[in-house]
């Protein structure tokens, strides 16, 4: 299969405008005329403000049109959009481009609590694009109650400000947009060490973790969420669920970094560590965003024997194993962790079966997963037709298996 730096310029344009924008669409969204549009896709000589204006319209970049990048796997024109504008939403709110003392008016307190609220149960459910395009909103409210918070409130507002910084690096990282998660995730730590509020602290632990592995830098992320849970450790007589939740989240986060290192005794160690702090808990907890509890300990373990290997250990988990404590999104994850966990028994229609289900009710939120190709791949005596489904669902090649 042609890498994308193979296609001509012309043809990248087609593929980004897809089967939903026909050239006219694209001259109009752009400003340019129709023939312009054509002779681009035709491979004809285009300047550079032509270019420019075409990327604007696709909600890409110019470099990812001349091959010079790729674009977001499984991106569609709307999360670019999404992408773009919420890039541009924590770029100008940390430089304060955006905060006008003249015309902007702060919300207050319980509005910007609901807002976050709001836009936490869409992220919940596995929504980020729709997740995304309410950070951009929350951003501005939290930075302009921050500059107008009253006396004795900085701190708190600058702890909301913290989790909507949070959210979006959340969501750029989720993804692929590791730039943007990486900045958003700095600048929630600023304003979680301005608020002087360890838990917040402790969260993005988590977070900027979270960032590290997905970029491959696994040593990195074990290092982050183990110091950030050795930062949060509640002693033995504090009950506060917020402290506990986010010390087991690291600690839980710290055993799926060391499984894909392959350190199966310290996974499994960080795991028993994890699944304490859980039942200290009693029962799933959902705080800014985070969630932990029994239910998400049970389902990291299923994610993190298949990394180790012991497929056989994780699917009798998963049997005995109650996901309605999950959100959505962890749920949809727990349950890719069980497709390869049958593909790795080579029980290969169940597999099939699993990610089929997971993908038809997800489609969105399955296209960003690296699983799914990975199955689809090492699923060699499915049925071709079983093959064509899931990859048009997930917008892959049929035939790259």
């Amino acid at each position: 299969m042609a890498q994308w730096a193979e296609f001509s310029t012309g043809e990248r344009i087609k593929m980004l405008r897809g089967k939903n924008c026909t050239q006219a669409q694209l001259a109009e969204r752009s400003g340019l005329s129709f023939s312009t549009i054509q002779k681009a896709e035709q491979g004809g000589n285009v300047s550079l403000p032509t270019l420019l204006r075409i990327a604007e319209a696709l909600h890409t970049e110019v470099a990812v049109i001349l091959g010079h990048q790729t674009p977001k796997r499984g991106m569609s024109t709307d999360e670019r959009a999404m992408l773009r504008d919420l890039s541009r939403s924590v770029h100008d709110i940390a430089s304060g481009i955006l905060l006008d003392p003249a015309e902007d008016i702060a919300p207050g307190a319980a509005d910007l609590a609901e807002a976050a609220a709001r836009m936490w149960r869409v992220y919940w459910r596995g929504s980020y694009a729709e997740a995304g395009v309410l950070v951009g909103p929350l951003l501005r409210s939290a930075a302009l109650y921050t500059r107008e918070a009253p006396a004795g409130q900085e701190a708190a507002a600058m702890a909301l400000l913290s989790d909507a910084y949070r959210a979006a690096g959340l969501i750029a990282n989720f993804l692929g947009s590791r730039d943007l998660a990486y900045a958003s995730v700095g600048h929630a730590i600023r304003y979680a060490d301005l608020a002087g509020d360890p838990v917040r602290r402790a969260m993005l632990g988590s977070a900027r973790a979270r960032v590290l592995l997905r970029d491959g830098r696994v040593k990195q992320a074990l290092a982050e969420a183990e110091g950030a849970a050795a930062a949060a450790e509640p002693g033995f007589s504090e009950q506060g669920s917020s402290r506990l939740a986010a010390y087991g989240k690291n600690i839980t986060f710290a055993a799926v970094a060391a499984s894909r290192l392959g350190d199966s005794s310290r996974a499994t160690d960080l795991l028993s560590q994890a699944h304490a702090v859980a039942a200290r808990l009693g029962t799933d907890v959902y705080i800014n965003g985070l969630q932990f509890g029994p239910s998400y300990a049970g389902a990291q373990a299923v994610g993190v024997n298949v990394s180790l290997g012991n497929t056989g250990r994780a699917l009798d988990l998963v049997r005995r194993f109650d996901p309605s404590g999950l959100t959505q999104a962890a749920h949809n994850r727990m349950r890719l962790d069980v497709a390869l966990a049958q593909c790795d028994a080579r029980q290969w229609d169940s597999s099939l079966d699993t990610l089929q289900e997971v993908c038809e009710a997800h489609p969105d939120w399955a296209r960003h997963q690296a699983i799914p190709s990975v199955i689809i791949q090492r699923a060699g005596q499915a049925s071709t037709s079983r093959i064509r489904k899931l990859s048009a669902i997930l917008g892959m090649s049929s035939t790259s298996h």
